[in-house]
């Protein structure tokens, strides 16, 4: 039985795998896929790749193709989710704040630098013509962090993806003041390079294994309701999510690895852009 680390971010994205492990489907080829979530999400998840604390994550297309032009030793293995993340911004119930435009000078809370949250509000700040360069941050680690942080005023807004915080805005925790998508796919399954050179046959297995899980898994009988009670989700909530959520069993396409760092180049988050056989397995 082969060992394999994987990491992703405890979200609903990624219950594929979970069915996946829990039925078995690894272990029949021989696989013991460990997962592993990381709330703190994608730039912690880099650092982990970097280090060798994993072999595989599921993890943001902007963030991962970042670290990877600052020479992390990981390729793209293939687009798992292929829609577009739907980021909520988020400000304190409490607050003052009432529109996306009273943002403008105020500091974001990001889970570190280089992750999601802290990528998307440059993409944020340009679609709203602000001046990037003037953006200011405040590190909270995870969702709780940010919950605590823009309670006690440490921080103005926060963004995260709409569904995992739409629970915290009903609650009466957050104010939702909009929605920001990625203008690209998603997600990518990533792997070390290391464990890439030297597992081809089984990183085969774990494709043919999660590729029939996600082409099958919105036609499983009443996975809206699972979704709902294993996240902690409305039905309502889920099941729009799912209409706009598709996941994909292909390689990323160049154009997108090249508009990517064409807008990270933009916005100053990356030097230079590098080959695309540096990025894609």
């Amino acid at each position: 039985m082969k060992t394999v680390r994987i990491i992703g971010v405890p979200e609903h994205f990624n219950l594929p795998w979970h069915l996946a492990i829990e039925e078995g489907a690894f272990e029949e080829r021989g696989i013991q896929l460990k997962w592993t979530d990381i709330p703190e999400g994608t730039g912690k998840m880099s650092q982990m790749l970097k280090d060798g604390e994993t072999d595989l994550a599921i993890i943001l297309t902007e963030g991962i193709i970042k670290s990877i032009t600052e020479g992390n030793p990981v390729k793209i293995i293939q687009e798992y989710i292929a829609s577009p993340l739907l980021w909520g911004i988020h400000v304190d119930a409490k607050s003052s704040f009432s529109s996306l435009n009273e943002l403008k000078d105020t500091t974001a809370a990001i889970s570190r630098f280089g992750s999601g949250s802290h990528l998307m509000a440059y993409v944020q700040a340009k679609q709203m013509g602000w001046d990037t360069n003037t953006l200011k941050f405040n590190i909270i680690n995870n969702l709780n962090g940010a919950i605590e942080g823009l309670a006690s005023g440490e921080a103005d807004y926060f963004m995260w993806e709409r569904f995992t915080t739409k629970p915290l805005v009903d609650n009466g925790t957050f104010k939702h003041l909009g929605n920001c998508p990625t203008p690209w796919p998603c997600f990518v399954l990533v792997g070390t390079d290391s464990f890439i050179k030297e597992n081809n046959g089984i990183l085969n297995h774990i494709l043919d294994v999660i590729n029939t899980y996600t082409a099958e898994f919105k036609q499983i009988p009443k996975i809206d309701t699972t979704l709902a009670n294993r996240y902690h989700q409305k039905l309502e909530d889920i099941q729009e999510w799912l209409q706009i959520t598709e996941w994909s069993q292909k390689q990323l396409p160049e154009e997108v690895l090249r508009n990517v760092q064409k807008t990270l180049r933009e916005l100053n988050l990356i030097e230079d852009s590098i080959p695309v056989t540096d990025i894609l397995k």
